[in-house]
């Protein structure tokens, strides 16, 4: 399902880094994310809702330009 807030977003796993596009076109990569979550934002039918929740402020990130 498309997401009102998050434009992409892809995992890597061997850098346990999640890199996401936001609609407003900026790009953060949260860092130490472990697979579990990872897992959780495929399933979840809400990507924003499930950042929101889950990600968002549980995870140091740093700004893509």
């Amino acid at each position: 399902m498309p997401s009102s807030v998050i434009r992409s977003w892809n995992y890597d796993p061997d850098d346990a880094r999640l890199d996401i596009v936001f609609v407003s076109g900026r790009r953060y990569s949260y860092h130490e994310v472990p697979d579990r979550i990872a897992q959780g934002m495929r399933k979840a039918v809400s990507k924003g809702g499930y950042f929101n929740r889950r990600i968002r402020d549980h995870f140091r990130f740093t700004q893509q330009r």
